[in-house]
C-alpha cells in the first residue's frame, strides 16, 4: 500500500508499515536494472525523491550502483543491518526474502 491508498484499519489516516526507502529497495530487488523513473512510479514518489533515496541507500551500504552502457545496474547488500535499534539485529536480506516469496493465491490482490 502506498501513502496515497487508504487502509481499512487505519482510521482514515494514510500510513504504511514500510518507508519509501524500503519500497525503493524492494523495487530494485525485483528489477536491478530498472530505471529510476519506473521505480519512482512503482513506489509513488517523484523521480527526484527516488534519486535521493537511492543515494541514501548507496551511502548506507545497502546497494551499489554500476553504470552499464546508458543504464544503471544495482547490486543489493543483503547483509546490511536495519537502522532502527529495535531491528538492528536483523539483516535487510530478511526483508528482501520475505517479499521475494511467491504470494499464495489467497494473499494476492484481486485482478
Amino acid at each position: 500500500m502506498t501513502s496515497t491508498e487508504t487502509s481499512d484499519t487505519g482510521g482514515g489516516r494514510n500510513w504504511t508499515f514500510l518507508t519509501n526507502h524500503g519500497h525503493v529497495l524492494l523495487a530494485i530487488a525485483r528489477d536491478p536494472t530498472a530505471r529510476l523513473r519506473d521505480v519512482a512510479a512503482e513506489v509513488g514518489v517523484t523521480e527526484r525523491a527516488a534519486q535521493a533515496i537511492v543515494a541514501d541507500l548507496e551511502a548506507g551500504g545497502y546497494l551499489h550502483r554500476t553504470r552499464v552502457g546508458r543504464r544503471n545496474e544495482y547490486t543489493l547488500n543483503p547483509a546490511g543491518r536495519f537502522r532502527h535499534p529495535a531491528e538492528a539485529y536483523r539483516q535487510v536480506g530478511d526483508l528482501l526474502a520475505l517479499f521475494a516469496e511467491t504470494p499464495r493465491a489467497a494473499d494476492r490482490p484481486p485482478a
